[in-house]
């Protein structure tokens, strides 16, 4: 278990806690919830950074190794959710342009930090922007962009190269 970080719930913290006196009080990656590098949006740690895009005719599924998780983002028109249905990894609606997966999330939960790795920030306003771009056979630049006006005064823009791993699929 994390060390104990002064706050209050809910708490937003991946790692760590306010407290050790029930489960709320502890943070989202040791409840299962949410993973420290699970994402959205992905930020590299020590381990279990794998990351699978399954892509169907009208969906793209992001399957993380930490707490295995599966992002199922949707390609077509369809209706986005209602303002009010708030979802921890946001709703996620995608589109390719040109040789990029773009990948655009809204409707967190608002129980989530901003970014990881961040201090504040509820993730409540914030739009994220993925685009996964494939340059060779063995790299995908993984490029995001965090809008979220209530936390931080401009977007912040990060690109990280994924790189292929041999080994079973995750």
């Amino acid at each position: 278990m994390g060390n104990d970080i002064p706050g209050e719930r809910p708490v937003r913290y991946a790692v760590g806690g306010i407290s050790k006196d029930g489960p709320e009080d502890r943070g989202l990656s040791e409840r299962c919830i949410v993973g420290f590098n699970s994402g959205p949006p992905f930020m590299p740690s020590s381990y279990n950074n794998n990351v699978q895009l399954v892509q169907h005719r009208d969906h793209v599924v992001i399957i993380t190794e930490m707490i295995h998780d599966a992002r199922i983002v949707a390609l077509s028109e369809g209706p986005a959710l209602d303002d009010g249905i708030r979802l921890w990894s946001g709703d996620s609606r995608g589109y390719w342009d040109g040789n990029t997966l773009v990948v655009e999330s809204k409707n967190f939960t608002g129980m989530t930090q901003s970014l990881i790795g961040s201090s504040g920030g509820d993730s409540y306003d914030k739009f994220l922007t993925e685009r996964f771009t494939r340059v060779n056979d063995a790299t995908v630049e993984y490029e995001f962009t965090v809008d979220d006006p209530g936390t931080f005064t401009d977007k912040i823009t990060v690109m990280v190269p994924m790189t292929k791993v041999d080994g079973l699929p995750i």
